[in-house]
């Protein structure tokens, strides 16, 4: 994989990744709904040390996770409000970038070989959920670091109505 760029809405913030991602998250749950202001979060995930700033310094948010109490740290603009990335306290040496963020991001490629669909439980009733990938009505693992069993669907599935 090529280099890999990008910034914020107005080019305030710039940064490039070093190496390929290790994987791809599809995430649903609120928590990413609100950051992204979407339905869902497209977050490649990077070793954190191939992640380098070429300009600017974003400034920070720190956020306790409901679910595993740890903190995430939300890198944004201060100018235009653009979310860059995210680190973790549960995963120090990961960087979570918001594709939407990076110069092309059909760069990253979603395979079933490294991509997985997260809390779709919470995800939009309209939401497609991609065929192939590691599905999860909630979290990937639990808070011990044990992977949950996933669910794969053979062809495009939408969520649907769920009664309230």
């Amino acid at each position: 994989m090529p280099a890999v760029s990008g910034g914020c809405l107005c080019g305030t913030l710039r940064y490039a990744l070093r190496g390929p991602p290790l994987r791809v998250t599809l995430c649903h749950c609120r928590f990413c709904q609100r950051v992204t202001g979407s339905g869902h979060l497209v977050e490649p995930l990077f070793n954190r040390d191939d992640l380098r700033l070429t300009s600017g310094a974003p400034t920070v948010y720190r956020h306790q996770s409901e679910g595993s109490g740890k903190f995430i740290d939300l890198h944004f603009c201060a100018t235009c409000g653009t979310t860059l990335f995210m680190t973790f306290e549960r995963f120090p040496d990961l960087c979570g970038v918001h594709a939407g963020t990076l110069d092309d991001p059909a760069c990253i490629v979603v395979r079933p070989e490294t991509a997985k669909q997260v809390f779709v439980a919470s995800a939009r009733p309209d939401a497609v959920l991609l065929p192939g990938l590691n599905t999860f009505a909630g979290p990937a693992m639990d808070a011990a670091g044990r992977p949950h069993v996933p669910r794969v669907h053979e062809a495009p599935h939408i969520v649907g109505r769920r009664d309230g």
